[in-house]
């Protein structure tokens, strides 16, 4: 069975981006698959480029709190993010709570915004169990 994805999100109260701005509701877009998922997040990213308060997660359905979870990326040779560039490796921090991978995974895409070819993302045991198989 194929896994199920949603892009979460919206407007925050604060940068930590973990409670919703006072009257705002997150917002829902999905499901869908993970290549679809990936446009959608970007086409909602690039509209709220302007705003530091808008943030959206691509999360899957059978994702729960109580997993743990890894920061996976790095350079890779173009931006479909298909393949790690030459003489990289790909990076896998964790296992670490939900909030300390979000911490590292903000820390890393913020030392990294400026190249185009580098991107980490969220992954929980299960995906990085089933990425370890294929």
């Amino acid at each position: 069975m194929a896994r199920t994805y949603y892009v979460v999100g919206g407007e925050y109260a604060d940068t930590t981006f973990t409670t919703l701005a006072p009257g705002k509701v997150e917002e829902s877009f999905g499901p869908f698959a993970e290549r679809e998922a990936h446009e959608c997040w970007r086409a909602l990213t690039g509209k709220t480029v302007d705003h530091a308060m808008v943030r959206y997660f691509i999360r899957a359905e059978a994702d729960s709190a109580g997993d743990g979870w890894f920061v996976v990326g790095g350079e890779y040779t173009g931006t479909d993010f298909a393949a790690i560039a030459p003489g990289r490796a790909l990076e896998v921090r964790g296992p670490f709570d939900r909030a300390q991978a979000l911490a590292i995974w903000r820390e890393l895409t913020g030392r990294t915004v400026d190249s185009a070819l580098t991107r980490y993302d969220l992954c929980s045991e299960a995906e990085m169990a089933r990425r370890q198989q294929s």
